[in-house]
């Protein structure tokens, strides 16, 4: 049997394990901390639910697809925000849920690049302005928590709309040619350029690397400059792109992408939409990106309990430290073989229950980082 993981999937154990565990502990005490609650949906969903209005979104293209027993099309979900229709119905607005589970997309793999992810989402439905400040400033205290430097970069769908408007474009190829501005931090401005004649849009490309000071004549500019303003409040630092458009077309206003000079690829990403016909507004991350950045320490203070033939005891031992909040592994069998296992799995601190011990109630503490012992009284 081949045991190998199929490709653009990842097994994740000890040390990396650890890591992952405290980024997401890390990042839902902070989505709490701002009011956000917890909510989980299937991985599987019909294909009509997953596929959506946005057919020809490349995320759509890249979803999974399944087929029961029962011949029903299904797919796995591609990210959390469309099941967002089922559990927002109903609810009092705003209605603020984080999500954090995995998402699969049949696309190419690369070394920062996964089929499955573990993603990170906060949304709020019933959204203003304020609540779009609120969502970028969650995100930035998680990141600072987790070490990582970086820049929020922001820009508005009205605009981009307005100013394809304002140059007459048709609108069957307005979307089209916002997914080709949206490139010019991949690409280069010829190569956009080259692209945008299919669409005779040409002229897009000098409007959308214009400097700030020129969208102020539009009307749609007041959101960029309102925003802006609400994130002062939460000391948060954001930058205006105006060719920053996301993949996605079901953006109706604000768009986010969050970066950093470490990794070519975007840290978090989002924007405003409807659920319901209700205005909303979310961003995410995968663990996997914010894995390869964050510079956290383990705080684990883990026990290794050793039984040299005193099991009852050693137990009595681990109980109660476990009562105490401590995580506490128990070992039967050899010192030496116990220290090795020890080292093995990162446990720091290293406990021998034995006959003199026990009667001593007085236990040996081997401190597996400094080599000292100390003794340890009941």
């Amino acid at each position: 049997m081949n045991t190998d993981v199929i490709k653009g999937f990842r097994d994740y154990t000890g040390e990396e394990a650890w890591k992952r565990a405290k980024i997401k502990d890390i990042l839902e005490k902070t989505f709490q901390n701002y009011g956000f609650e917890p909510a989980e949906t299937p991985i599987i969903e019909s294909e009509e639910l997953v596929i959506g209005n946005n057919p020809n979104d490349e995320a759509v293209s890249d979803r999974y697809k399944l087929e029961d027993k029962g011949k029903r099309k299904l797919a796995l979900r591609y990210e959390f925000t469309f099941q967002l229709k089922r559990i927002a119905n109903n609810k009092k607005l705003p209605y603020k849920r984080y999500q954090i589970g995995p998402v699969f997309r049949d696309e190419p793999v690369s070394a920062n690049r996964v089929r499955q992810l573990t993603q990170c989402d906060v949304d709020i439905i019933g959204s203003t302005l304020k609540d779009e400040a609120e969502i970028l400033a969650t995100f930035s205290e998680a990141l600072k928590k987790l070490n990582i430097k970086c820049k929020i970069y922001f820009n508005n769908r009205k605009l981009m709309n307005e100013i394809l408007e304002d140059l007459k474009i048709e609108e069957k190829n307005k979307s089209q040619v916002i997914r080709e501005i949206d490139k010019l931090d991949k690409l280069s401005k010829e190569d956009v350029k080259e692209n945008l004649k299919k669409f005779k849009a040409e002229k897009a490309l000098d409007i959308f690397t214009k400097p700030e000071k020129y969208f102020e004549k539009f009307s749609s500019y007041n959101e960029i400059k309102t925003l802006k303003s609400l994130c002062k409040n939460y000391k948060v630092e954001i930058e205006f792109a105006p060719f920053l458009a996301r993949g996605l077309s079901y953006y109706n206003g604000s768009v986010f992408e969050i970066k950093t000079d470490k990794i070519k690829e975007t840290i978090c990403g989002g924007g405003s939409y409807l659920v319901n016909g209700i205005q909303a507004t979310g961003i995410s991350a995968s663990i996997e990106r914010l894995e390869l950045l964050a510079k956290v320490e383990s705080d684990l203070d883990r026990i290794l309990i050793v039984s040299l033939d005193e099991d009852k005891k050693a137990i009595e031992l681990a109980q109660k430290l476990r009562e105490k909040g401590k995580e506490v592994v128990m070992f039967y069998g050899k010192p030496s073989k116990a220290l090795d296992y020890a080292n093995s799995y990162k446990i720091n601190k290293v406990i021998f229950v034995g006959e003199t011990e026990v009667k001593e109630k007085k236990f040996k503490v081997k401190d597996m980082l400094t080599g000292k012992e100390s003794a340890l009284k009941l």
